[in-house]
């Protein structure tokens, strides 16, 4: 596949990095608003990643959203999810409406069970939102987004739980339109090690150490952190460890300027020889052909 065309040249640096501006004092750490409200950014085409999690509903528009090298052809009433970290960019993006939602982790702090939810929902692909003879969103995806949009401009008592709420329907909803089962609470340890293996996964890219080093992180023997996690995911830690430094790495590859060397330092490699060696074997691939390649993004 030929390299991607690019509204912006690639960066010299690392992956260009967006913040969430919240003005002190000022709840929740949460925006909303429309493309134009927040910009060129909002609609960039160059590899970035957020600090923070974006979910937009996309009303009208063409052009393709790519999310760590997955292509997701736009086809509105669409939404799109994109989790911090996560490299995305818009790609041929023209006449571009709808509503943006961005929010930090401190907004989920009421409901730590949503972080599941926006996990769950960042490993599938929502497929397009069902229509009616009109056209319209018969999901009521968007009649929810519109009353989050209300909500959260009149800022009346108590908006923020009110929103809070609104976002745990939005997840569910979703969820059930991508087929997933919404993740049951598990009040175990076993199964909050897992969870906390994967949030500090997902910090990290990968780059934390092998196993013994997250197992002492979190405070639990390597014997049961290995259970805990193949019971919640039926992957062993060092399998998704490996998967973590791979995605990572593309992310860097395509996104990038950096050098080979500098990427293999990133994702946890002193050795750029035996990082190169690593990547064939995880991706069939050296890191200068997947870079030249423009990154072998999977076809829809």
């Amino acid at each position: 596949m030929a390299p991607r065309t690019q509204d912006a040249p690639p960066p010299a640096e690392p992956v260009p990095l967006h913040r969430l501006g919240v003005p002190a004092g000022r709840l929740p750490p949460f925006a909303m608003g429309s493309f134009d409200t927040f910009g060129p950014d909002s609609h960039a085409g160059y590899p970035h990643r957020h600090t923070f999690h974006e979910i937009v509903y996309v009303t009208a528009g063409t052009g393709t959203h790519v999310v760590d090298l997955v292509p997701h052809p736009l086809r509105p009433p669409h939404l799109c999810l994109v989790l911090p970290g996560q490299v995305h960019y818009w790609e041929h993006a023209t006449g571009l409406t709808g509503v943006l939602l961005l929010f930090t982790d401190d907004f989920l702090l009421s409901r730590p069970g949503d972080r599941q939810l926006l996990r769950a929902l960042g490993e599938r692909r929502v497929p397009r939102l069902p229509t009616g003879p009109d056209g319209g969103d018969t999901a009521g995806i968007g009649a929810l987004v519109g009353a989050m949009e209300r909500e959260f401009t009149a800022r009346a008592d108590g908006y923020v739980s009110v929103l809070e709420a609104y976002l745990h329907i939005l997840l569910v909803r979703a969820l059930r339109l991508a087929g997933e089962r919404r993740p049951e609470a598990d009040a175990g340890r076993s199964a909050e090690v897992a969870r906390e293996f994967g949030a500090l996964l997902a910090e990290t890219a990968g780059a934390g150490g092998a196993v013994r080093a997250y197992a002492d992180r979190l405070g639990v023997s390597v014997g049961h952190l290995i259970e805990s996690v193949k019971q919640a995911t039926g992957r062993t830690p060092g399998e998704l460890i490996r998967a973590a430094r791979t995605l990572e790495a593309k992310r860097l590859l395509t996104g990038s300027g950096l050098s080979v060397v500098q990427i293999a330092r990133r994702v946890g490699f002193a050795d750029p020889a035996y990082f190169c060696r690593f990547f064939r074997r995880e991706t069939g691939v050296s890191p200068g052909d997947f870079r030249r390649t423009g990154g072998g993004r999977l076809p829809e």
